[in-house]
């Protein structure tokens, strides 16, 4: 009989590409791997890994038993679902990730009204940016992603997902207090023309879309500063270095030597939840969109 937690090591082995990826996307180490997949070797008396440089790569016993692992997963998780789905209550484990401002806005009040509503849902949840969040949930890594969209342009997902909008969460510019166009009751962002930026990292989506919204409005913008955390970039500003994009959700307040000013034609980002479609039916997955709707609501004030 072939070990159910072995599989799981080899489906990840198998999706990851790497012992370090499964270790990373399991939760153990890279060690507990090897010795998971040394023991599924013996049990099929096959040889499931070859080394490949540096790393190792599946060979075709391993590829023809990656195939039934992962169909195997796939039937033990909807059995899983349909047995939540059957008792009707919100207990075990669900995995949920968001990008920093979401986690920092939304994850406080959603994971606690989740503890006090149901004690034996355990909850984890971790910082990952939109593309890595959407990834993760359809490798089976985690069940939920709070993930977002620009008004202007979207975040590419696959097919099979499941899809809650929570809020739409406006932005302002962030300026230095002495900048010229700190006193205006709203700008543009091709007033802006002749300032350098401090940008999320480069290759992000948010990143993309700053770039691509300042294209479509003649600007090239100069950007000399990166900075993925909120709080970073925000000491930037202070400082005189540059202005930026700060949207409204988890901002916090604003520090001294900073003016945030709104932008006169409304740009915003959707956020909002993914899950698995064919997980839509656990109660545990309805329970914590639920935590996360609430959650948005209390964060948004009408005035958004």
């Amino acid at each position: 009989m072939l070990n159910l937690e072995r599989l799981r090591t080899l489906d990840a082995l198998a999706r990851h590409g790497s012992v370090s990826g499964a270790a990373d996307g399991l939760h153990v180490t890279t060690s507990a791997v090897s010795q998971q997949m040394a023991k599924l070797e013996r049990e099929v008396g096959q040889r499931l890994l070859a080394k490949n440089g540096r790393g190792v790569r599946l060979t075709d016993a391993g590829r023809l038993l990656a195939d039934h692992a992962a169909r195997i997963l796939s039937q033990v998780e909807l059995a899983q679902a349909d047995i939540e789905a059957q008792r009707g209550q919100v207990v075990g484990e669900v995995g949920v990730c968001g990008f920093p401002t979401a986690a920092r806005g939304l994850f406080p009040r959603a994971v606690s009204a989740l503890r006090a509503a149901h004690p034996e849902l355990r909850v984890r949840t971790r910082e990952l940016e939109p593309e890595d969040g959407i990834a993760a949930v359809v490798r089976g890594d985690l069940d939920l992603a709070v993930v977002l969209d620009w008004n202007n342009k979207r975040l590419p997902t696959p097919g099979g997902l499941a899809r809650a909008q929570l809020l739409d969460d406006v932005a302002d510019v962030a300026v230095p207090a002495g900048h010229r166009l700190a006193g205006r009751c709203e700008v543009d962002l091709e007033d802006f023309a002749e300032d350098d930026w401090v940008s999320w990292p480069e290759g992000g989506f948010c990143y993309e879309w700053l770039v691509f919204t300042l294209r479509a409005k003649g600007v090239e913008p100069r950007i000399p500063h990166f900075a993925g955390e909120h709080h970073t970039q925000m000491a930037l500003i202070a400082a005189g270095c540059g202005i930026c994009v700060t949207p409204r959700l988890g901002r916090g307040p604003v520090p001294d030597g900073v003016v945030v000013v709104p932008v006169r034609q409304r740009v915003c980002r959707h956020v909002y939840a993914v899950w698995r479609a064919d997980a839509d039916r656990r109660p545990s997955i309805r329970a914590t969109v639920d935590a996360l709707r609430a959650a948005a609501t209390e964060v948004s004030p009408a005035s958004w």
